[in-house]
């Protein structure tokens, strides 16, 4: 049947056409703008904090610059230690954390960070995460906080440096060394005595021989702070570290005000700077351990069944670790499961 447009069915086919065009569009094109503000864990200038930079902007080219986050560096809001409790009070949404720091409130979170003698591959970490279960327990561990956890950042080893050669785990045996968070009750459990010491006293305290050793930091940042000066011998892999877990935590209340585009935003610019953040530490460490070594520095690589058979030792330590906490074990459990699968545990 011929139907005949009048002037009002064409104003209202134009008004039904332009409405449909905009339900069409993208759906990061009809959300409001956003702002946040985020404190990182690293100092301005710092390779480290130069990725979180990535990470806020890759998060706002997702969202066609709607969600726009002020990146702050280490304490320029509040001290790295209050961050848990500023993020939680509202003070800012989002923080790059550690998670093994408030492993003392919330025993679950010293697994999300890094597991002493655990995974010695970045991807094993990572399918933990994403593919059996980790990303949800560790939600589950910072929900009651009144906090979200996005997503992590995760890394490779970071060495130990030392005064004296260490050919096998128990050379570990009788030095003292400094080691903090879950490594500290770990490598205790080798013999070491442990001092806790601060990041910036890590220099002196092996160039006046009050430790043997030390965990500091990844390789470039050690080479920036002179550690070839003061400790002639590098230990790898840093079996006290041998992969790291950094994460992207926010207030749950403005996290769940969020719209879904953006909530992805989150995750995806995360999981993008994991990976590129990976690809070029192993660039560096590969140049930083070539610039020790120009120092005089000796590399000593401990044999892979040495430290496997460690690892069966360790395991008792991350019992001890849980403190019988529920969720701390079943995220152990989950763990050591996938562990066993990959061969790394007997």
């Amino acid at each position: 049947m011929f139907y005949k447009m009048t002037r009002r069915s064409v104003l209202s086919l134009s008004v039904a056409l332009a409405a449909l065009s905009l339900s069409a569009a993208p759906s990061f094109a009809q959300e409001e703008k956003v702002s946040w503000r985020m404190q990182a864990l690293w100092d301005g200038g710092t390779t480290p904090q130069n990725y979180e930079q990535k990470f806020v902007d890759r998060v706002a080219e997702l969202t066609d610059g709607n969600f726009e986050i002020e990146l702050f560096s280490a304490g320029q809001i509040v001290p790295p230690a209050q961050a848990f409790d500023a993020v939680r009070g509202g003070a800012f949404q989002l923080m790059k954390t550690f998670d093994g720091y408030e492993a003392g409130k919330i025993p679950a979170l010293a697994f999300t960070s890094t597991i002493p003698f655990g995974y010695p591959e970045t991807q094993q970490y990572e399918d933990w995460f994403y593919e059996h279960g980790g990303l949800e327990m560790a939600r589950e561990a910072y929900a009651p906080a009144g906090l979200y956890y996005i997503a992590p950042t995760i890394y490779d080893q970071e060495p130990i440096h030392s005064k004296v050669p260490i050919e096998t785990v128990a050379d570990f045996s009788g030095k003292k060394g400094r080691f903090v968070g879950l490594a500290s009750s770990v490598m205790s459990t080798f013999g070491v005595a442990v001092s806790p010491l601060p990041t910036s006293e890590v220099y002196s305290a092996l160039d006046k021989g009050l430790i043997d050793l030390a965990d500091r930091g990844d390789l470039q940042a050690n080479l920036d702070a002179g550690l070839g000066e003061v400790a002639k011998y590098i230990i790898l892999p840093g079996v006290h570290q041998p992969t790291t877990a950094t994460s992207y935590v926010a207030n749950k209340a403005a996290y769940d005000q969020l719209p879904d585009t953006y909530k992805e935003a989150l995750a995806t610019a995360a999981r993008d700077i994991s990976k590129e953040y990976q690809e070029a530490k192993t660039k560096s460490d590969k140049s930083a351990l070539e610039a020790f070594k120009e120092q005089g520095v000796e590399v000593i690589e401990l044999k892979e069944d040495d430290v496997k058979d460690a690892r069966s030792k360790a395991v008792e330590a991350w019992r001890v670790a849980t403190k019988d906490n529920e969720l701390a074990t079943r995220i152990l459990d989950s763990q050591i499961e996938q562990m066993r699968e990959l061969g790394l545990i007997e």
